[in-house]
């Protein structure tokens, strides 16, 4: 009877472990904190597991001059539950990313193309900042407010990772101008001239 229960268990073990190897998400089903729900095993094709979004540069035609093309499970459900997701960065000439963070996740940028710099702000309000070269990589660590400027005669282009799946970009500039958040409240709380808020406001699309 021992016998049996050990092989019962070891069995179970290693049929869990083999349907744990990956759980690439069904986009037909709603995502949850954890992500999607597994897609059929038996549906799984290798094509899951493979992303060829990256190959064509994204349109650098906006207001900061940069856009990010996101990999995360959404576009890519091979990486459904495997704490990894990547982005795409092509900046213009002068082009930036404004300020911001990602909830959650850790960042590591790698210059490919230009010249970018780059820093983020630690919670003691140090802030980290250097001018990065093709095949340099910086950190930006869990949460950490950060920023990226082309400041090279040509385009840059990079590369970030993330420690999770799916990441959100929270941009403090949209936080603060691109809602109805009432110009005398920030005001108040950032010391901006009101003139300056709405003239922001009108950039973002917020309203007062």
């Amino acid at each position: 009877m021992m016998f049996l229960q050990i092989l019962f268990t070891f069995s179970f073990l290693f049929s869990s472990s083999n349907a744990l190897d990956f759980c690439v998400g069904d986009l037909n089903a709603p995502q949850g904190p954890a992500g999607y729900s597994c897609k059929n095993s038996e549906a799984v094709i290798v094509d899951d597991f493979i992303f060829s979004g990256l190959r064509v540069a994204g349109n650098t035609s906006n207001l900061i001059k940069s856009v990010p093309t996101p990999v995360f499970s959404t576009q890519f459900p091979g990486l459904n539950g495997l704490g990894i997701s990547l982005a795409r960065l092509d900046m213009a000439i002068g082009g930036w990313v404004p300020m911001h963070t990602h909830p959650g996740a850790s960042e590591l940028f790698v210059v490919i193309q230009g010249t970018i710099r780059a820093g983020f702000i630690s919670s003691t309000n140090k802030v980290y900042c250097k001018t990065l070269e093709e095949g340099d990589v910086m950190v930006f660590p869990q949460d950490l407010m950060h920023f990226q400027f082309n400041v090279g005669k040509s385009p840059a282009l990079a590369f970030a990772s993330f420690s999770k799946a799916s990441t959100d970009i929270y941009v403090m500039d949209n936080a603060w101008f691109a809602n109805d958040l009432p110009v005398d409240i920030l005001q108040k709380t950032t010391f901006f001239d009101p003139d300056q808020i709405k003239k922001l406001k009108g950039i973002f699309g917020g309203t007062y």
